[in-house]
């Protein structure tokens, strides 16, 4: 009989990361009842429901925002929503958010999430392509949130590092890529986002550190 030890060690952290997860949404603030709904019906609805923030990383995303408290948000993949809603918690009086995405056939129903929220009036929602939206947004940027696709992560990094203000947070989702990039995978989106952790590792413009959240957060201000 063959003993996988790799097979059992994985099983035991993938059972402590639900253990964790489960604590650590236990211990913060709690989600509200519109992002709760959009959050059973992305799993309901969605194919890729684990593109989803989630509670533990949508109350991390609103305490930053509160944190800066933003006049001009950007966000770079939309997906259902969610994110934008907890990023807009933070907005100071009168504030926005852009927030982008290529997906039309989901833009009817987070408009309706949208509509039911608070923010409503602040978002401005932008269907198309992120390089080509992103220099049309008036700046100074504040506070950026980067979860789209992966390939270009660098190019919306340096568009929203343009625009941003001295000071500004920028947030880029996936960086740990589960793991992968620890383990050197050879894959090309792992070897792309290796690339760009490294290149922000030595980018002299800002501060930088990864959170260990969920799939991995880079926390960027730009000096």
């Amino acid at each position: 009989m063959h003993f996988d030890a790799s097979s059992v060690l994985l099983s035991a952290m993938d059972m402590f990361d639900d253990i964790l997860t489960d604590y650590l949404e236990k211990t913060c603030d709690t989600e509200p009842a519109l992002l709760q709904h959009i959050n059973r019906e992305t799993y309901l609805k969605e194919i890729s429901p684990h593109m989803l923030s989630g509670h533990y990383q949508g109350r991390l995303l609103a305490f930053l925002s509160k944190l800066v408290s933003p006049k001009r948000v950007l966000e770079v993949g939309t997906f259902t929503g969610y994110a934008t809603l907890c990023l807009a918690e933070g907005l100071a009086a009168g504030g926005e958010i852009h927030t982008i995405d290529n997906n039309v056939e989901l833009e009817d129903r987070v408009r309706g999430y949208f509509a039911q929220s608070d923010f409503n009036g602040n978002i401005h929602y932008h269907i198309g392509d992120a390089a080509v939206i992103i220099p049309t947004i008036a700046g100074p940027l504040d506070l950026t949130f980067i979860d789209a696709d992966k390939k270009n992560n660098g190019t919306y990094y340096e568009l929203a590092l343009e625009k941003s203000r001295p000071g500004a947070l920028i947030l880029i989702d996936n960086v740990l890529w589960k793991g992968k990039v620890v383990n050197e995978a050879a894959d090309s989106q792992t070897q792309q986002i290796t690339a760009l952790n490294n290149q922000l590792a030595n980018d002299e413009r800002i501060d930088k550190l990864i959170l260990p959240v969920r799939d991995g957060l880079f926390l960027l201000r730009k000096r």
